[in-house]
């Protein structure tokens, strides 16, 4: 029973192409500059990345279908990697920050780009439909102390509950 609930909760997260009201995309976005590895240094955590370290993203575009996400991790508590394969498509215009992301077949959920080092594309912020979903993204492992009081300064303003962030090891 708790497997058909979680399966019907997904779907009906996947349908939410929405923002929260405090959240805005970032506009000037470009696309080319942000494919590549990010590192995930902070979010706010969820059933599927409870407990994840040293986890990555990557998005790499493909030939006129879209993006291609590859998110991985590693679970300490059974010593493996995991990883989650998905698509991606930008959602209003090429230079907005809200693409709409799946991970499971048709149903897909906004991932939003509200905060963007728009000279080096070094740092993203990034909500989900909701005040639930959050997360400090960089292409490096480590990001200065200024740039996480940044993140949770802005992301408190926003509404996001900053108390329950997670903060990613990377590294062995």
């Amino acid at each position: 029973m708790r497997a058909i609930v979680a399966v019907f909760s997904v779907m009906l997260l996947g349908g939410c192409l929405g923002m929260p009201e405090t959240v805005k995309p970032v506009n000037n976005f470009e696309l080319e500059r942000y494919l590549g590895k990010w590192y995930e240094i902070a979010r706010l955590d969820h059933s599927f990345e409870e407990g994840l370290q040293q986890v990555t993203a990557e998005y790499q575009e493909l030939e006129k279908t879209g993006i291609s996400v590859v998110n991985r991790g590693f679970d300490p508590a059974t010593n493996e990697w995991q990883q989650a394969d998905g698509k991606a498509f930008l959602v209003q215009h090429d230079n907005i920050g809200h693409i709409q992301v799946s991970f499971f077949g048709p149903f897909y959920s906004s991932y939003v780009i509200f905060e963007l080092d728009e000279e080096d594309y070094q740092y993203a912020f990034v909500s989900g439909p909701t005040l639930d979903y959050l997360w400090l993204l960089s292409r490096t492992p480590e990001v200065s102390d200024e740039l996480i009081e940044k993140f949770v300064k802005q992301a408190k303003e926003k509404g996001f509950n900053t108390d329950e962030l997670i903060y990613v090891r990377h590294g062995s």
